[in-house]
């Protein structure tokens, strides 16, 4: 198995942490559980969630790079 790195915002952090505490579990394992459900999901679905979130967060990627 391998480990990825990812950068958030920290409010998007603030957001993921309180949810994993709400359900009890890691950020890291809500993360992964977040990941399994995209890679679950048929490809067209998956390719609309993807092009979403690339649009949605394009400014930021802009910023980062």
């Amino acid at each position: 198995m391998q480990t990825i790195t990812i950068t958030l915002p920290n409010d998007r952090l603030a957001k993921l942490q309180e949810i994993a505490a709400r359900l009890h579990i890691s950020p890291e394992e809500l993360v992964r559980a977040g990941v399994e459900d995209l890679l679950a999901r048929p490809e067209e679905t998956s390719q609309h969630a993807i092009e979403y979130v690339l649009k949605k967060n394009a400014e930021l990627y802009r910023r980062l790079a």
